[in-house]
């Protein structure tokens, strides 16, 4: 098929496919670790301000909300295609739960890491450097 036809063999596509979703998924609690998420620090520039800290940390806490409720409704789905045995549609018909357990694998990481990062709000503080760099 590759040579002859010049196409792939289904598998592929199918595990790139599953790659990519993994990675989605993954790439959130990394962003946060290294503080590559989107941030618009306008109004509250100096991050030495116990009122920068409160922002930083409702910001962090929306996303611990968000990543409670991804992670439960993701947990569900995977368990009912695991005990159900869902496939997927394809000629190579892959297991769903390998792909509906990176929904609640990846919040779950981006959750502890948004509590891990609210710990370091208060304790240690937000970085300098962050704001010297321009990063944000």
């Amino acid at each position: 098929m590759r040579y002859v036809f010049t196409a792939p063999t289904i598998w592929v596509d199918e595990t790139a496919r599953i790659m990519q979703i993994w990675a989605a998924y993954l790439a959130g609690g990394f962003a946060l670790k290294h503080r590559e998420m989107i941030v618009i620090d306008v109004a509250f520039r100096n991050p030495d301000t116990v009122l920068r800290k409160f922002v930083e940390t409702f910001a962090l806490l929306v996303i611990v909300v968000f990543c409670l409720v991804a992670a439960k409704y993701g947990f569900d789905l995977w368990l009912k295609a695991t005990l159900k045995g869902h496939t997927t549609d394809s000629y190579l018909g892959t297991p769903k739960w390998l792909t509906h357990a990176s929904i609640w694998i990846g919040f779950g990481l981006l959750l502890v890491q948004a509590i891990a990062e609210i710990v370091k709000v208060w304790t240690i503080g937000i970085p300098q450097k962050d704001i010297m760099d321009g990063s944000h």
